[in-house]
């Protein structure tokens, strides 16, 4: 068959590795200069690594990705230092370590017994039950309101559930999703020598070696169907003709491109609620964080502007990236927020002056360079019983598949479940069953 994919991300990537590999002619459109989607990064002349644009890194359980990195042969390539995440209360920071309870070990300094004791049952339940459907049907801010107790809710889960999608949504979200957070994460983090960029480049090359033809800069501007249920696509050097076509677009993005979906696909395709995110990126002269934290988890409450800070080379050494020390400062935030048209300047205007709350002595001289990037389809916003909600890949038009993180519920976005959802609709493409 010929066959085309729309985006260049992991997942798409990791679609066109099973297809490719199955002895189709597999053409890849991507409407961004490289390879990567929100996995993509950048590089300074003077720095041996990247950086991504949007924080990654994977989990010792992302069994997708170390997966396929395991059969692309470069598993050496994967570093998997332990960083440390800090959590903000009572106007500090504190190590947001567990001992084997899954309870934080600050909890048992300065919290009652009760807390300890609730904190360690249903954090256990969530770790350890593999149910999550009945979840699904609660909301998280009902869930662990009830179960981990006020206080703990107050400190945790709240502002979690607030910063990470705002305070419309943010008492809708299922207690699915944060399931999925605690079920199968990981506290040692990972990344790929290099960056991911370099992961992404090399996944590239290995598909241009077999075959498969990247047409970056290129993007597709509609899809309809074609004589003999072939696909036609739009494409900036005329009308091409497909077998089978997988976009790996955002839901709303792939309802402009194929108007010819029938209503009810539309309309579910645009019922979805999604959350965009802002980031600035840091090259400074110092190290922010003197203790040498990696995660941030900021609670808006307390008066920070964003949702986290990252410290990233507290989690891979400054020397990879020239003696630099970069730091994101980033948010989920509505699409239509005013931060999604302000001026980079204006953003750092708001963002700059917390800085001091994490070392004192910053002050802007200690800005080499500032980067900022945004994206209206981040993190997709999973409301009570998603499941009914979620697009099937096959869409009603015969050959035109969709993949993409609204659909990997319950669990998160993330590169591990690109590669899963990428390589479950090659299957389908192919004639397998689930």
């Amino acid at each position: 068959m010929n066959i085309a994919i729309l985006g260049a991300g992991v997942g798409g990537m990791a679609a066109a590795y099973d297809l490719v590999r199955a002895g189709h002619n597999v053409t890849i459109f991507e409407a961004a200069d490289n390879v990567g989607g929100l996995a993509a990064g950048f590089k300074e002349p003077h720095w041996d690594w990247s950086v991504e644009k949007f924080y990654h890194h994977w989990f010792a359980s992302d069994k997708d990705m170390l997966g396929l990195i395991a059969e692309l042969g470069w598993s050496e390539k994967v570093l998997f230092p332990r960083p440390y995440t800090v959590i903000y209360w009572d106007s500090k920071f504190y190590p947001f370590d567990h001992i084997y309870t899954n309870i934080p070990l600050f909890l048992l300094k300065h919290f009652p017994l009760l807390d300890v004791v609730r904190y360690g049952m249903a954090g256990a339940y969530l770790r350890f039950s593999p149910w999550w459907k009945p979840l699904e049907k609660v909301t998280a801010d009902a869930w662990t309101r009830r179960w981990f107790g006020k206080r703990v809710y107050d400190l945790q889960w709240k502002p979690l559930l607030n910063s990470k999608f705002g305070e419309r949504n943010a008492e809708q979200v299922n207690m699915a999703w944060l399931w999925a957070r605690l079920h199968s994460r990981t506290t040692k983090l990972g990344t790929f020598v290099g960056g991911f960029q370099a992961f992404c480049d090399a996944f590239a090359g290995r598909l241009r070696e077999m075959g498969v033809t990247i047409r970056l800069s290129t993007g597709v501007a509609g899809i309809i169907q074609g004589p003999e249920e072939t696909l036609s696509l739009a494409t900036p050097s005329g009308p091409e003709t497909f077998d089978q076509c997988l976009a790996t677009t955002s839901p709303a993005l792939l309802a402009r491109l194929a108007p010819g979906l029938p209503a009810d696909y539309l309309q579910g395709l645009l019922s979805l609620r999604s959350m965009g995110a802002v980031v600035v990126v840091l090259a400074l002269k110092h190290q922010l964080s003197e203790e040498g934290y990696y995660w941030h988890n900021l609670p808006k409450s307390a008066g920070f502007p964003f949702l986290a800070l990252v410290e990233h080379t507290n989690f891979m050494k400054p020397e990879f990236f020239g003696g630099d020390h970069i730091v994101y400062v980033g948010d989920y935030l509505e699409p239509d927020h005013e931060y999604f048209s302000l001026s980079q300047e204006e953003i750092l205007k708001r963002y700059l002056p917390s800085l001091t709350r994490f070392n004192p002595k910053f002050t802007p001289e200690w800005i080499r360079k500032t980067w900022l990037f945004r994206t209206t389809y981040a993190q997709p916003v999973p409301l009570v019983n998603h499941s009914h909600n979620i697009p099937a890949i096959p869409t009603p038009i015969p050959g035109l598949y969709f993949a993409s993180m609204s659909q990997v519920y319950p669990w998160d976005r993330g590169t591990n479940y690109a590669v899963e959802i990428g390589r479950r609709a090659a299957k389908l493409m192919l004639g397998g069953n689930l």
